[in-house]
């Protein structure tokens, strides 16, 4: 996405007259191209940069979605979770199983206080007690 400069190079198809109006709203284009001096990968450990850290590959907003999870338990997400009204999965996502299995895939790890690209920090059960209630009322 970056070394084109075009937000919905990896992405499925989405809807068309966003994907137009989206160059212009976000001024993605020609002058935000940048070749990545570094690949993270899964598991890819961030010490050697001075953060005690290791890279989650987290895909379903984007496929090459990644969060950053700390060896204090805190995990800075991205856009896969939001905290604007609630603790949540982000309204926006490429694909929803992928999402879905990197929700689950969080649960089986040590992940105390999530950093959401959107809205305010919250404690991860604080997640699954509104994933819980959530699934039940669709049920």
């Amino acid at each position: 996405m970056i070394e084109r400069g075009d937000m919905f190079a990896s992405r499925n198809s989405g809807n068309p007259i966003f994907k137009a109006m989206a160059p212009v709203l976000f001024k993605f284009g020609k002058s935000n191209r940048v070749t990545p001096e570094l690949r993270l990968s899964e598991e890819f450990d961030l010490s050697a940069y001075g953060f005690d850290a290791r890279v989650i590959s987290l895909p379903g907003h984007s496929r090459g979605s990644i969060g950053i999870l700390t060896s204090e338990g805190d995990l800075f997400v991205g856009d896969l979770l939001e905290n604007t009204k609630q603790p949540a999965l982000n309204s926006i996502m490429d694909n929803r199983a992928a999402a879905q299995a990197s929700v689950e895939k969080l649960k089986n790890l040590n992940v105390k206080l999530i950093y959401p690209g959107h809205g305010t920090p919250f404690a991860m059960d604080q997640f699954q007690v509104n994933a819980a209630i959530a699934s039940s009322s669709v049920a």
